[in-house]
């Protein structure tokens, strides 16, 4: 089990949001994540970046309490979170939960909802939070806890998606075919707590944005 946390303001969800992480999760703080990591309650093993972010003296505590710290040029090819879930994919973890916040930075969270979408050692549970968003990926089968009425959007990520199938949507898919910039998943809704999607080939990025639909509440008055 590997938790990365990442920059972009404070986190928007608490610590019981992550669910389950084992007795002794490895967890990964990427530059000014330290401090989020921090105030999720997560101990941190590793910082990972180049420190241009991070509060000098957070850092420094950080080290003296026996965390390691990564430094990397700010001139670099990756970004300072794509270098720590590299770090995280290291240890080889069955799940893996990125979190960061939000902030103004659109090119940010796409960079890490496609980067996901493209791990080429992707562990079999592979999910993110990206501001108050869940975010999961999906490749060949994922089980999708939610609220009935909450919006869930199925977005195909670095080609098409086949053979798609869900259970426990307000709009099911059977054995359909998702092009890549398809609207055709966007704006489902749970009608049970748990929903399944099922896909032959390709990869799914499976979005909660945090928000209610309207169409399963007006039918449910």
């Amino acid at each position: 089990m590997a938790v990365v946390v990442g920059g972009g303001g404070p986190p928007a969800i608490d610590r019981a949001a992550l669910g389950d992480l084992g007795d002794e999760p490895l967890v990964i703080a990427a530059d000014s994540g330290l401090a989020h990591a921090r105030a999720l309650g997560l101990p941190v093993d590793r910082v990972v970046g180049d420190m241009d972010s991070v509060e000098r003296s957070v850092l420094e505590a950080a080290a003296r309490a026996g965390t390691r710290i990564e430094r990397h040029p700010e001139a670099k090819d990756a970004t300072d979170l794509a270098l720590a879930v590299d770090a995280a994919l290291s240890a080889r973890p069955a799940r893996l939960v990125v979190v960061t916040g939000a902030g103004d930075r659109f090119d940010h969270a796409l960079a890490i909802a496609l980067s996901l979408a493209a791990l080429q050692d992707a562990p079999p549970r592979c999910e993110a939070w990206i501001g108050v968003a869940h975010l999961w990926v999906v490749r060949g089968r994922a089980t999708l806890a939610g609220s009935p009425g909450d919006l869930l959007t199925l977005v195909p990520a670095h080609g098409p998606a086949r053979g798609v199938t869900t259970t426990g949507l307000l709009y099911p898919l059977v054995d359909e075919d998702l092009d890549a910039g398809t609207s055709r998943g966007v704006s489902n809704e749970w009608v049970d707590e748990v929903a399944t999607v099922r896909l032959r080939a390709g990869v799914l990025l499976a979005v909660a944005p945090g928000v209610r639909g309207t169409h399963w509440a007006r039918s449910h008055r």
